[in-house]
């Protein structure tokens, strides 16, 4: 079977973990800070925060923005659950902006209508969480523009977009326009730290309380307490209500260690996801753009006349292990008894209806790559 996504680990990578098993920290030691310095330097973020999946990043990222009950948070409904659920473990409501048939992004259209009428009714959210589908930055310069006049802030699920850029060339993670840009670090994103995830931002108090967050809520700062034991050499204080979302040692020698790969791994994508679009161009189905700035996380097609489950099987049965990206989150049974129905969204419903997402993942062998092509148009005859 042909996975739709799959990791791919070096020598160098087992020597780095290596190292750490051999050494005196697992956990607590040196290679988180210099795992979150790679990734500042990287895409030139000034602050990041290592935490053990992407999800706990969006957590902490709503946290870090005060976002609490009676706040609301903006998202959009293509995208795993997770990119709602921060906010909903604020006890903050969620509600979202459909989507852009054709970048499969957010929707500016829908986003500046959606603001209009907030506005009219006082509901305008504390948060927009923007997420880049497939690897494709949104247009943010656009976004930040559509929202400063309301004084939203914007985090960035860039879960799927380390190594792309934005339409203005700033790295995705770099929080040009927004406060927090939250990574994964998954087997099947662009690098992998086995299981964990990065927050970045640029602001130093917002770094400092996602540390906190990250970590029990817990600070050795001696200026922010009022206390007869704060010259106690090993003085530590809980200043607020946090997690144990801290990333262990092996994982960020591993992450360091693949980061060094990040630019090739992108590459390979881009390359790949060129040659689908040639092979398929022919086929009756919607391609994905060709975006170069990606990162190409996904490459996700749209069927225009057949029978999605027949097609997925047939494709299955054949040895590719196709998947499909995203069921709308207002689908899910939780969102359900929220409010949420079927309809309020057509764009997302309409996309999800027809999509497949095909193997793409650096390692992917021509070879392959056109046996995934073949079996795909057998199964449309």
């Amino acid at each position: 079977m042909i996975p739709y996504g799959k990791h791919k680990i070096f020598p160098s990578d087992i020597d780095a973990v290596t190292k750490v098993l051999n050494g005196g920290f697992l956990t607590q030691g040196e290679q988180v800070p210099l795992f979150e310095q790679a990734v500042c330097d990287y895409t030139g973020a000034d602050y990041a925060v290592a935490c053990n999946s992407g999800t706990s990043g969006l957590h902490i990222a709503c946290m870090a923005l005060d976002v609490s009950k009676n706040d609301i948070v903006w998202t959009v409904p293509n995208s795993f659950v997770a990119s709602a659920n921060c906010a909903r473990y604020c006890d903050a409501d969620v509600d979202f902006v459909d989507i852009d048939p054709a970048t499969r992004n957010i929707c500016l259209q829908r986003l500046e209508q959606k603001l209009i009428e907030a506005n009219k009714t006082q509901r305008i959210p504390k948060v927009l969480v923007v997420v880049h589908f497939s690897g494709s930055s949104c247009d943010m310069k656009s976004i930040a523009q559509l929202t400063s006049q309301y004084n939203i802030k914007i985090i960035e699920d860039a879960a799927h977009a380390l190594g792309a850029r934005d339409a203005e060339g700033h790295k995705v993670g770099m929080c040009a326009y927004s406060s927090l840009s939250v990574l994964s670090f998954h087997p099947v994103k662009s690098i992998t730290s086995a299981e964990g995830g990065m927050v970045l931002t640029n602001n130093a108090d917002v770094a400092s309380k996602l540390r906190r967050l990250a970590t029990h809520g817990i600070t050795r700062d001696v200026s922010l307490f009022d206390n007869e034991h704060v010259d106690d050499p090993w003085f530590y204080a809980q200043l607020e209500l946090g997690f144990n979302y801290r990333l262990s040692d092996i994982h960020a020698a591993l992450g360091r260690s693949q980061l060094l790969q990040l630019d090739n791994f992108v590459a390979a994508r881009v390359t790949l996801a060129k040659r689908y679009n040639e092979l398929l161009a022919e086929l009756p189905i919607t391609l994905p753009l060709m975006d170069e700035s990606s990162s190409w996380h996904l490459y996700t097609i749209e069927l225009q006349t057949h029978d999605r489950k027949k097609v997925f099987n047939a494709l299955r049965a054949g040895g590719v292990g196709v998947n499909v990206h995203y069921i709308p989150i207002h689908y899910h049974p939780y969102y359900r008894s929220l409010g949420f129905e079927l309809g309020m969204y057509p764009n997302a419903e309409e996309y999800y209806a027809n999509a497949i997402t095909l193997p793409l993942y650096p390692t992917l062998s021509f070879e392959d790559q056109d046996k995934v092509v073949k079996q795909l148009s057998e199964a449309l005859r």
